[in-house]
């Protein structure tokens, strides 16, 4: 059996801390020498820092100093306390952690002397001393190359990365991280070059770089795992990230899962910062009392822990809080003020900008004009430099200062050009689901425009600002994920596994294991996907000259949500119009009212005489909102392109018996009208469990010629999906999910799996034409700024003309003879929009099947 030292132990606590414990601990069973034992207790110690249980490393490096003590090794000793120092400066005893090095210093000479500096910078480090850690770091790196220790600089520069990353020097923090990654990886140090990884993913959240940062995540995560080191501090470094995009539903079940896990394990230090992004996560979802709690909480932690710069972030929270709740006081507009300047001072630049634009709108409330424009004046000068996000948040004060002076038109370009800087930092990200979301970071600037627009009683610039804001992501060069094996693997299991699963709860089987499955492999697809860095285009919203030329006889609606208001935006024959059309709580009672009268209508047996309760339902419904959407805007008789918003997402239009084209957005509009149907063949597919769908496909066959038909074993997604891809025309009839949890896993079911979003989003060329006959398929998630998520926008999005989908759950038997037809009109040349108006229809049979349907895109 091979004999391992104490120092061997040591060495291998970065690379495998579990096997230093072993090595250490077999030291122990065998030695009777204290500096022996001394090194081997250290080494257990810095073994279980590494593995985050420090309550066994603050009791073995304890044992380490004793034992050196007791042997007369003052060096040692004094190494043990340089180590305890870290554990106790991390577990917020940071006066303790210094005094451990205040007695260790006189004792060390050399490289020694200089890993004490590093550490005393370790502990300014977590005192937010960053200038103090900096100096240290800095001292310990010359000293370590002067000596030749490749370990002391790699971890010192490590250290010092990470600072850098803090006070916005990006670029020296890059640099640092290099040379230490290539340091370790000379060392054979592999958790260690994970620890620089994630570091540098710390880094590239910092700096805006989402998909940077969930890639250098992701690499260390899977050495993590490989080396089965727990990281659980570590799971507030990814909160801060999905926060600054927001990713809200994931940050809120992160930050509750870390929140429990951190407590748990009493570390102090990694909960108050938990605690501090719950709050955040509470205020963007306008939990004002719970953001207060969290914040408040995570104040007095930071305090405890002597962290200054995290006590003062805490305390705006609270006072943001406040701002939202409509409170407006002297000692408010002062205390934003005061916890401004210290955020300034201690260079956490977005909160002390967010900060000052509270005030200067406390004091705008307050008739304090001076003050407020000497706050907006400070946080506008954020708009020249940094990170996207804080440029955008920039150009919003700079706005609310011209605002204030009565600047109409500076106030609305400086609003314009947020607008245009957060479109370019949003088609940097490659992922649709990320260029969606990030869209909510343009929210202030585009309620600020919109108002400005609705105050001028102009239509024409309520329809610019609106267009300005609306479906963003749709308005950008689409990017298809790369060929990724890891991705392409992962779809391919996801496949598998939720095959199984559907199986297993047919069969009335325990299922909880294959269900942990499908959502540890939808958390891989969606993490290898985000990781895809974009570029491209962004297409600016037409004119509405443009758009008059474009739709000839036709007209186009557009609905505005504005201050709990519904709004048209009308263009028909080159003019425009505005139009006011009440609450829109009310729209959205009758829409829930029609969805669910249409439901009963296709679940209940035609023989129940509840039938006729929800058609009268679905009836009254229907002119309820025609007289709120339709009527007011005397369209009768023409087609419309309807740009919705809001809940109006999931309205089947055809209940109002017009021809009517649906949109995300006029531009969107504009550019799937603009593109020219694709030749190539036809792809007609049928999925399983739907006993009328190879029928429906073989009958459509006869009307589309040069066609694929895919039915049976042979509906494959990999053949469903190949086919497609470059095709003219696509139909798909299959069971389908709309999943509000997570729109992008929406599906359509297919003889292996499902065919989800994301494979649909690796196409390169989508059909010109595509026709789900498969429930729900054409709903949507909404998010701020009516972004789509949902087939509807993949498909779009990607570069798709039309696409014809229900938006309700439509009858297995009734869709079928509705599909034929539609595909007897479009072969005879019809236009998609005006074929399936014709053959919606309200009688007793079809009512339910044909209004369901809604035609998206060019119409």
């Amino acid at each position: 059996m091979t004999e391992f030292s104490a120092e061997d132990a040591l060495e291998a606590r970065q690379r495998n801390p579990r096997e230093a414990i072993e090595m250490a601990r077999s030291v122990l069973r065998r030695t009777s020498d204290t500096a022996e034992a001394s090194t081997a207790e250290r080494a257990i110690g810095l073994s279980m820092r590494e593995l985050h249980d420090f309550a066994g490393s603050l009791r073995h490096l304890r044992r380490s100093i004793r034992i050196a003590e007791s042997g007369g090794h003052a060096r040692l000793a004094a190494l043990a306390r340089v180590s305890l120092a870290w554990v106790l400066s991390y577990t917020g005893k940071h006066t303790e952690a210094l005094r451990a090095i205040d007695l260790a210093v006189p004792q060390l000479r050399g490289e020694d002397a200089d890993h004490a500096v590093m550490q005393r910078g370790v502990v300014f480090h977590y005192l937010c001393r960053y200038e103090e850690a900096q100096r240290d770091y800095t001292a310990a790196i010359e000293g370590a190359r002067r000596a030749g220790d490749k370990l002391g600089e790699a971890r010192a520069r490590n250290n010092r990365g990470l600072v850098r990353s803090y006070v916005g020097g990006l670029r020296e923090a890059a640099a640092d991280f290099a040379v230490a990654a290539s340091l370790y990886e000379a060392l054979g140090q592999d958790l260690a070059v994970a620890d620089v990884w994630w570091n540098a993913g710390i880094m590239a959240t910092r700096g805006g770089d989402v998909p940077g940062a969930l890639t250098k995540f992701d690499q260390a995560d899977e050495v993590y795992r490989r080396l089965d080191v727990p990281r659980p501090a570590l799971l507030v470094n990814r909160l801060e990230l999905l926060v600054s995009v927001p990713l809200l539903d994931e940050a809120r079940v992160a930050a509750d899962r870390a929140i429990t896990d951190l407590r748990s394990r009493k570390l102090s230090f990694g909960l108050s910062e938990a605690l501090f992004f719950r709050a955040r996560v509470a205020l963007l979802d306008g939990e004002l009392d719970d953001a207060s709690r969290y914040a408040a909480e995570a104040r007095r932690g930071f305090r405890r822990e002597q962290r200054t710069l995290w006590e003062a972030g805490a305390r705006f929270l609270e006072l943001h809080a406040a701002v939202l709740r409509g409170d407006r006081t002297p000692a408010l507009r002062l205390a934003l003020t005061r916890v401004a300047d210290e955020l300034d001072a201690l260079d956490w630049r977005l909160p002390a900008l967010e900060a000052r634009v509270d005030a200067g709108q406390v004091a705008v409330d307050l008739g304090q004009q001076k003050r407020a424009d000497e706050q907006f004046s400070l946080a506008a000068s954020a708009r020249r430099r940094g990170p996207a996000a804080l440029r955008v948040h920039g150009w919003y004060a700079e706005a609310l200062r011209r605002k204030l002076s009565g600047d109409v038109r500076g106030t609305s370009s400086a609003l314009r050009r947020g607008l245009s800087l957060l479109d370019e930092y949003r088609v940097s990200l490659g992922a649709t689901e990320l260029r969606a979301v990030t869209g909510a970071q343009g929210k202030a600037l585009a309620a600020e425009g919109l108002r400005m627009a609705v105050e001028s009683g102009r239509a024409e610039r309520v329809l610019a600002w609106a267009e300005s804001w609306r479906a963003g992501a749709l308005r950008m060069t689409p990017v298809s994920p790369p060929d990724d094996t890891r991705l392409e693997d992962a779809l391919g299991e996801l496949r598998t596994v939720s095959a199984d699963l559907e199986a297993t709860l047919l069969a009335g089987k325990p299922a909880s294991a294959l269900r942990a499955r499908v959502v540890r492999l939808e958390g891989r697809v969606r993490d290898l996907t985000r990781q895809v860095s974009g570029g491209g285009a962004v297409h600016k919203p037409p004119s509405l000259a443009r758009l008059a030329l474009a739709l000839g006889s036709s007209a186009l609606v557009e609905y505005v949500q504005y201050d709990n208001c519904l709004l048209a935006v009308v263009v028909a024959d080159g003019h425009a119009s505005l139009h006011r059309l009440g609450p829109v709580e009310d729209a959205v009672r009758e829409i829930r009212l029609l969805r669910f009268a249409l439901q009963r209508l296709v679940t209940l047996p035609e023989s129940m005489p509840n039938r006729s309760v929800a058609r009268a339902s679905a009836s009254h419904a229907a002119k309820l909102l025609a007289a709120r959407l339709l009527t007011p805007l005397r369209l009768e008789g023409r087609s419309l392109v309807v740009v919705p918003t809001g809940a109006l997402n999931g309205l089947p239009w055809a209940v109002f018996g017009q021809q009517v084209t649906v949109a995300p957005s006029a531009t969107v509009w504009l550019r799937a009208s603009s593109e020219s149907f694709a030749g190539g063949a036809s792809v007609l597919a049928a999925g399983p469990r739907l006993d009328a769908a190879p029928a429906e496909v073989e009958a459509i066959s006869a009307h589309v010629p040069d066609t694929k038909v895919l039915v049976d074993s042979s509906a494959t997604v990999s053949a469903v999906a190949s086919a497609m891809d470059g095709a003219r025309l696509a139909h798909v009839a299959a069971h389908g999910s709309f999943r509000v949890d997570n729109p992008l896993f929406s599906a359509l079911e297919m003889a292996d799996g499902p065919l989800t979003v994301y494979d649909l989003e690796r196409l390169h060329t989508p059909p010109s034409l595509v026709v789900l006959s498969a429930c729900d398929t054409g709903q949507s998630a909404v998010r701020p700024g009516d972004e789509l998520m949902g087939f509807t926008a993949a498909l779009l999005g990607l570069g798709t003309r039309t696409l014809i989908a229900p938006v309700v759950p439509v009858p297995t038997f009734g869709t079928a003879p509705l599909m034929v037809e539609l595909h007897q009109k479009l072969a005879a040349g019809v236009n998609p929009s005006e074929a399936l108006a014709s053959v919606q229809r309200d009688d007793d049979d079809g009512y339910a099947a044909g209004v369901g349907f809604v035609c998206f895109g060019a119409g």
